[in-house]
């Protein structure tokens, strides 16, 4: 995939919504002709009402809005900030309607995963972060742990191409094309940086499994060390023994999971995968500090990706997803950094041994939940590698 790759961007790393979201509110603001935003969850609290309001304002001094969130993801939205925001002259779309969360039919499991933001088709936002204050769950104090990635640069052609045509691949289906206004605009692809990046997407035509492969073929020819931090970590076959090949062949293999319980079934169904990964040599580390939303990985000190995709069957198989992979040592020396920032601050690591002590019964548990989300990956038609 040499040839995905675009040199010359200009790549910030955003580390919360701490960082993001004034980025990208300072970008709403600047705006002169178009925003397009994509997200799974837009939240109306202070946060999503904050960024709404950005928006609305750019609509009113003329500046084209595009907004498409999921249907699942942000079931009220129509309800709230939706109808708000085309009251100000906003054009909304819903990715897929809301669904029962006891449905197993493969088509409509296929939700919107990405985050992404395009503004003046000359500035992007591309990474993990939902539209949601950073301090809603209960009893969190510190805020989600997640990255986003500001983008300047030749890699914008990619990205803005994808998010014009997926807006109108909903438009079409949801019967709403008529109501597209803005012209197309040429994204701006001047030199900015010096750092080669791709983008990547997962979809259900032509890129199923463009963003696991990337990962595969990186941790395939890892040499020295794989850091990899995810949220819901439920690889499928291929994925775990290439990570337990890198490890016996002495590659230094870390993988940063989870540390608290957002989704109990998933929680369990992950360690479940605890014993053979120590087996082999694999390092795994719990964040516990607050709820770890990221999805990255820096493999060698100069292979990066920063974005939606979890390494799971329901991102792996069934969501769209969106991922940047950069090769650049001061990009990736920057990210790895601040994961093993993370890592001291707030994670604690499972050693084998500790593990081997575990009650039978949480084992067994954690092989039924296994065995749960592997019949639920079944009943979608998904059962391939996973």
């Amino acid at each position: 995939m040499e040839e995905d790759f675009l040199p010359d961007n200009r790549l910030d790393l955003l580390e919360t919504g701490g960082e993001y979201f004034p980025a990208l509110i300072a970008a709403i603001e600047a705006a002169t002709e178009e925003v397009r935003l994509e997200t799974y969850i837009f939240e109306n609290d202070v946060t999503g009402r904050r960024i709404a309001e950005a928006m609305a304002n750019a609509a009113r001094r003329g500046v084209c809005v595009h907004v498409l969130v999921d249907g699942f993801g942000s079931r009220d939205f129509m309800q709230n900030l939706g109808g708000q925001l085309m009251a100000d002259g906003i054009e909304v779309l819903i990715y897929g309607p809301d669904i029962s969360p006891f449905t197993f039919r493969r088509h409509r499991l296929r939700r919107l995963h990405r985050k992404l933001a395009t503004i003046d088709a000359r500035i992007a936002f591309v990474g993990g972060i939902n539209v949601i204050d950073d301090l809603t769950t209960p009893g969190q104090k510190p805020p989600r742990y997640d990255y986003a990635v500001r983008i300047e640069g030749p890699l914008l052609a990619p990205i803005y191409s994808s998010m014009r045509h997926l807006w109108q691949l909903v438009s079409w289906t949801s019967f709403r094309h008529r109501f597209e206004t803005s012209r197309r605009h040429s994204a701006t692809t001047s030199v900015c940086g010096e750092m080669s990046a791709a983008f990547l997407v997962r979809d259900n035509l032509r890129h199923r499994r463009d963003i696991e492969e990337a990962y595969l073929d990186a941790i395939v020819n890892a040499r020295d060390e794989i850091l990899l931090a995810n949220a819901y970590f439920l690889p499928g076959r291929r994925f775990r023994h290439a990570l337990m090949d890198a490890a016996r062949r002495g590659v230094r293999v870390t993988v940063l999971l989870q540390g608290r319980v957002e989704y109990l079934l998933l929680h369990q169904a992950t360690q479940a995968l605890y014993g053979s990964l120590l087996s082999a040599g694999v390092r795994i580390y719990e964040y516990r500090k607050s709820f770890l939303h990221a999805k990255v990985a820096v493999i060698d000190g100069h292979w990066a990706t920063v974005g939606s995709s979890n390494i799971d069957p329901f991102s792996l198989l069934l969501a769209r997803e969106a991922n940047i992979v950069v090769k650049n040592t001061a990009f990736s020396a920057e990210l790895l950094a601040s994961l093993r920032k993370a890592m001291q601050l707030g994670a604690k690591e499972v050693r084998g041994a500790d593990w081997k002590k575990k009650p039978l019964l949480n084992r067994i548990t954690s092989w039924l939940a296994y065995t749960l989300v592997r019949l639920m990956v079944g009943l979608a038609g998904s059962t391939r590698e996973h």
